[in-house]
């Protein structure tokens, strides 16, 4: 029995196993599709650069002998303490798949070879392992109905008092749209609100500026399709705030959540008050996505026009939530208007 090919053969599968785990989290938990398909291209060029070491599959299975491996019976109480959750599981399972690749690219030197291939995965499974690490402790993006706050729209009450009513009536988040506020006036309104929705126990979100989100320490910042993009906003403000991109058919619903956007806002679905729409998508475009099994799961809000008026339609196709703007913050009573729009939201929730 070789035992270079039996310390291959066993780092190998642990290895894998290591990369398979952080795979599954990133596909069901992160729900991570970038991150899904670099760590499952990791488990491929694993066996990649294991085939070009010129071994015989038959030869590593034969150095194979589980039964008298001294090293299965030895455990420590690490191993079975994942008490701090996925964050645990995913750094647990990193480790494991980074010392089993140093242990074959030793081995792989003392065969001859270079080990170089071993060597650059081990650095790219450092990378995933912080990736993921680091998703898992960003807070969760979805939403059932989030209020777009315009002052110019709280024609009845101030914006403080929306957000109050809001977050009593069960909005989860906030969003602050000052498409023409100056920077210091809106960096100073935005820290208010910011400080406000936090001590509520709500998120913040700053619609397209990632600089004001930053100073404000706002949980995240919303993007349009000529902004940012999601990689510079990603570089302002880290890995762990919210970011999310506003688009207009399902083509730029996927391509937002492959370049790494927490959440989308799909629309126009209605006509707005507050805004020239001459194209609608539709309630046809959103359960387009709801049959769509790699969107349905996504983080999503429907945009434009929403109101406890048409909520219904949006809930009755199973659309996980709704951005809403003039039909709270204009309204003379802002606490019923949303929590009739989060009732018909919560319906939603009980019947698919």
């Amino acid at each position: 029995m070789n035992d270079l090919h039996r310390m291959i053969d066993a780092n190998t599968n642990r290895a894998s196993e290591g990369l398979r785990v952080l795979e599954d989290i990133a596909r069901f938990s992160l729900n991570d599709h970038r991150l899904s398909t670099e760590l499952k291209s990791l488990r491929h060029q694993l066996r990649s650069e294991i085939a070009d070491l010129g071994i015989e599959q038959a030869d590593l299975l034969t150095s194979r002998d589980t039964r008298s491996d001294v090293g299965t019976e030895i455990s420590t109480p690490a191993e079975s303490d994942r008490d701090a959750g996925l964050p645990d599981l995913a750094s647990a399972a990193s480790k494991r798949a980074q010392e089993a690749l140093r242990v074959i690219e030793e081995s792989s030197k003392a065969l001859g070879h270079s080990g170089v291939g071993f060597e650059r995965l081990r650095y790219a499974i450092y990378d995933t392992e912080r990736d993921v690490v680091l998703g898992l402790a960003k807070p969760s993006a979805a939403c059932s109905v989030c209020v777009l706050l315009t002052k110019a729209l709280c024609v009845h009450h101030s914006p403080e008092r929306i957000v109050e009513e809001a977050a009593r009536a069960g909005a989860g988040c906030i969003q602050i749209r000052e498409k023409n506020m100056k920077a210091s006036e809106l960096v100073e309104h935005a820290s208010k609100i910011t400080r406000l929705c936090h001590n509520l126990g709500i998120q913040i979100i700053i619609n397209d500026r990632a600089d004001i989100a930053h100073a404000c320490n706002a949980d995240g910042v919303h993007l349009g399709q000529h902004d940012l993009s999601i990689a510079a906003a990603r570089a302002i403000l880290g890995p762990t705030k919210i970011i999310g991109r506003s688009c207009s058919s399902v083509q730029q619903l996927k391509q937002a959540f492959d370049q790494g956007a927490d959440y989308c806002g799909l629309g126009p679905v209605f006509a707005s008050s507050t805004k020239a729409k001459p194209t609608l998508i539709g309630v046809e475009t959103l359960e387009r996505v709801m049959a769509d099994p790699d969107l349905s799961t996504r983080p999503m809000l429907a945009i434009s026009g929403i109101s406890r008026e048409n909520v219904d339609q949006i809930a009755g196709v199973g659309f996980p939530g709704v951005a809403v703007s003039s039909g709270v913050c204009s309204a003379e009573e802002p606490y019923e208007s949303c929590r009739s729009i989060v009732e018909s939201m919560g319906r939603l929730a009980r019947s698919h």
